[in-house]
């Protein structure tokens, strides 16, 4: 009854299948097998263009290593104060770019406030002492569980594009938010003005697989470079690239993130009938953030349930973070709401 994150899930039979599959005979090594070249096409397809594809087994690692190709270390990323590469990466970003700065801005719900953004834009400038913006990452869904439209996202690419700037897109939960709109994956990456997207498949089945979607093909040579000096070019790629062929095959991404999208809005639906139960944010997919009297919150982890406080620091804001998956159970989330519910009567 783990409601921590989509990581704390397993891995999807079908994705398990296609690995041992994989593991019959030798093939080329380094990415120049079948299954490789395969998916890389697949993905392409996938997103109605030619892409540059780059499997790796991490987001932080496909996102870190996009940034490094779209920034100098003398430059700087603008992203949300709350995105993963600011709060969950411990530098890897940083790193990968050879000391890039974060620069941070405001907004509700993940989202970069308009203004502020517009401002942050307008005071760039090419002095040699200040820092040098050259890419914008926003998160898709964002790190409280919203969803950028699409006009929102074009917005953030026009504006970025206008002043120089490269585009960046976390898509670490890319299927929930792709099944929340009801868009196709074209219209919410490239279509949209995004140049580089880290297409997330861990969080939604994988064992351990994300690919690096790159639409502006000026970055990937230098890429190719990155990927393989920061460790992330194996040398068994077909087991990543199984993983995708089986997450890709008879739209199986996009049934785990339905899935996922709709045990969360079952499990919040359950939870606003409670007194005392109130969102912080809105559920656009398979995140919830909810404040729960003290009480409930100690009754649930006393009969078994695993959550996060949220923030991390501890319970004293009375807020928690609830999450679903892909093989998040419908009696589950039914328990979860029963026993919130009587602990609040209690």
């Amino acid at each position: 009854m783990n409601f921590c994150s989509d990581n704390s899930s397993g891995i999807a039979p079908e994705i398990l299948d296609a690995i041992e599959a994989a593991n019959q005979g030798g093939v080329r090594g380094y990415g120049n097998d079948d299954l490789t070249h395969r998916v890389e096409r697949a993905i392409c397809d996938l997103f109605e263009t030619e892409a540059d594809v780059f499997l790796v087994a991490t987001g932080t690692a496909a996102n870190a290593l996009a940034l490094s190709v779209m920034t100098p270390g003398f430059g700087g990323v603008i992203c949300h104060r709350e995105a993963h590469i600011e709060v969950d990466e411990c530098g890897a970003p940083e790193f990968y770019t050879g000391g890039a700065k974060l620069v941070l801005v405001d907004g509700p719900d993940g989202k970069m406030d308009e203004a502020a953004y517009a401002a942050t834009l307008a005071a760039l400038s090419d002095d040699v002492h200040h820092v040098q913006p050259r890419a914008v990452s926003l998160s898709q869904l964002t790190e409280t569980g919203a969803a950028h439209g699409i006009d929102e996202i074009r917005a953030i690419s026009n504006a970025a594009h206008a002043a120089g700037l490269k585009v960046h897109m976390d898509g670490a939960r890319f299927a929930n938010a792709i099944v929340a709109l009801g868009c196709t994956p074209a219209e919410m990456s490239w279509k949209a003005g995004i140049d580089v997207l880290s297409f997330g498949a861990s969080k939604n089945g994988a064992m351990a697989a994300e690919a690096v979607v790159i639409f502006d093909k000026t970055l990937s040579a230098e890429f190719a470079y990155r990927r393989k000096r920061g460790g992330h070019l194996f040398s068994k790629m077909r087991f990543l690239a199984a993983q995708f062929a089986a997450y890709l095959d008879g739209d199986l991404w996009l049934t785990h993130a339905r899935h996922a999208n709709q045990a969360a809005q079952r499990l919040a639906d359950g939870l606003g009938a409670i007194d005392g139960v109130s969102f912080l944010h809105p559920v656009d997919g398979n995140m919830l953030f909810v404040r729960l009297p003290p009480a409930v919150i100690a009754g649930l982890r006393a009969d078994g349930f695993d959550f996060y406080d949220w923030p991390h620091t501890g319970p004293a804001s009375g807020a928690v973070r609830l999450v679903t998956a892909f093989d998040t159970r419908a009696q589950d989330v039914d328990n979860f709401i029963a026993t919130a519910a009587r602990h609040a009567r209690d």
